[in-house]
């Protein structure tokens, strides 16, 4: 096993914004009505989300927009939940407005500017926003660029799964979003009580194996790459049932009929129920 370093993704916005917008060019009009697993978002609500996301990431990021208006009600996380809940419908009630050829083409013009603005990021200062779902008090541009990666990617794939288009589960794609979502696992299991060097697997099949072990050590659970020798505990999944369970499609009830696990059901249930959103 290793530790976790850093993941640098922000070469993959222009070519993942790219498939998003030829993906959405191909769609008939009945299409952008089509259910969504994000609840009682349709496919024209999710492409609205991606558009409020990128001109939010451009107005407080790359602008500085000192006209943010007011934050969470407090520090707490379900106040941060709140808050960006509100931001979202918000959001995707002003792109109801939009026709889908217009809410496209604007797409394409936000994409490129988010991918030239983060390419310039210093992936080592420090981010205007913390990932909270990773457990951060502070993060650094690498890993917020990561969450924004994992953000477009998983809404993207929303509106793929509801038109029935070919999800994006290359290598190219999945690799760096696994070895990101992971690091939701430590604040999953922030209340599990286990002897220090207990350790729990999490592994995904496909394109050769992925695997990485949560290990209580003395200062909590760490997540390490790689398969501990002798876990307590295990989880295994394909690629699209993982990622539907990090990403919020597919509850820990469902889960179970969709992956593996093994050991001690204490500390795989905490893993079942981690998210690599915030929710």
């Amino acid at each position: 096993m290793e530790p976790l370093t850093p993941v640098y993704t922000a070469d993959l916005f222009a070519p993942l914004s790219a498939e998003l917008v030829s993906l959405l060019r191909g769609l008939g009009e009945s299409d952008w009505a089509k259910p969504t697993v994000a609840g009682a978002w349709r496919v024209k609500d999710v492409a609205g989300h991606l558009l409020d996301g990128q001109l939010r990431k451009l107005a407080f990021g790359r602008d500085a927009n000192a006209h943010f208006g007011r934050g969470p009600a407090g520090g707490a996380y379900a106040d941060v939940v709140s808050f960006i809940n509100e931001l979202n419908v918000t959001g995707v009630g002003y792109a109801a407005r939009l026709s889908p050829r217009l809410l496209t083409d604007l797409l394409e013009v936000t994409g490129e500017w988010v991918a030239r603005y983060v390419a310039l990021l210093p992936p080592e200062g420090e981010a205007r926003f913390a990932v909270d779902w990773a457990g951060e008090a502070r993060s650094l541009n690498w890993m917020d660029t990561g969450r924004e990666y994992t953000e477009h990617w998983h809404h993207q794939m929303q509106i793929r799964d509801a038109v029935g288009a070919p999800g994006l589960l290359l290598a190219r794609w999945l690799d760096p979003l696994l070895d990101l979502s992971v690091r939701a696992f430590p604040r999953a299991y922030r209340d599990v009580a286990a002897p220090v060097g207990t350790a729990v697997t999490f592994e995904v099949e496909g394109h050769g194996e992925r695997a990485w072990s949560l290990v209580r050590e003395p200062s909590g659970w760490v997540v390490m790459r790689g398969r501990a020798a002798e876990p307590a505990a295990g989880v295994r999944a394909d690629a699209d049932a993982a990622c539907r369970l990090l990403y919020n499609a597919l509850s820990p009830a469902a889960a179970r009929e969709h992956l593996t696990t093994t050991g001690d059901p204490a500390l795989t249930d905490a893993l079942l129920a981690a998210r690599s959103v915030m929710v």
